[in-house]
């Protein structure tokens, strides 16, 4: 088997968390806002217990497919047509929470706010969330603000912007946490930084 088979597409500062041993089986992960499942391919294989959900319910059949290609023995309902505003999961069940390239979709800070809140309230005590998200860091010259955190990008595009304050504000008054690790950006040079941020809940 390739690295591809094994991996997937899946994000490379994700795969840092399995490398450092933070994402380890048989802890249970919720994908919220999975698309087509490109960072479930290993968790999947290896036997983590893994949930997803989207709001388009072709990548939540595209989910399902590789569950009983790669997992056949998942249980049927882990893979959910459902907003991340609203998640279909009790409280505090899962170690993990993905959120990968969704959150700068935001329409503004209330929805932003809205996202954040249900996948804390999902999150065991002790729990992570790991996000990849669009921010303004190192591109404040090359956005320009539409209000409501959203931003005219290079090229067109719109997108909410989170910056620094908002996030360790989300850690503390949010997940009542902390930082698992210090933000880390990868700028786009003309274009986007996309960060990478990873918290720990609070009891």
């Amino acid at each position: 088997m390739n690295l591809r088979e094994l991996f997937g597409d899946i994000d490379i500062h994700l795969f840092d968390q399995l490398l450092t041993g933070r994402l380890r089986k048989p802890m249970a992960v919720l994908d919220a806002g999975c698309g087509g499942g490109r960072n479930l391919v290993y968790l999947l294989r290896e036997g983590f217990e893994v949930f997803a959900v989207d709001t388009d319910a072709a990548s939540v059949d595209q989910v399902d497919a590789l569950a009983r290609a790669l997992a056949p023995g998942t249980p049927r309902g882990r893979f959910s047509v459902a907003s991340i505003e609203a998640l279909p999961h009790p409280d505090a069940r899962f170690d993990w929470v993905l959120c990968n390239a969704v959150l700068h979709f935001a329409r503004d800070e209330a929805q932003f706010l809205a996202m954040l809140r249900e996948m804390a309230r999902v999150l065991r005590p002790g729990g992570t969330l790991w996000s990849r998200l669009m921010t303004t860091h190192g591109v404040e010259a090359l956005v320009r603000p539409l209000g409501g955190r959203r931003f005219a990008l290079p090229g067109g595009q719109e997108a909410f912007l989170a910056d620094e304050a908002l996030l360790l504000r989300v850690t503390r008054e949010v997940f009542r946490g902390d930082l698992a690790g210090p933000l880390k950006s990868t700028l786009v040079h003309g274009r986007r930084t996309m960060t990478t941020w990873v918290v720990r809940r609070g009891a």
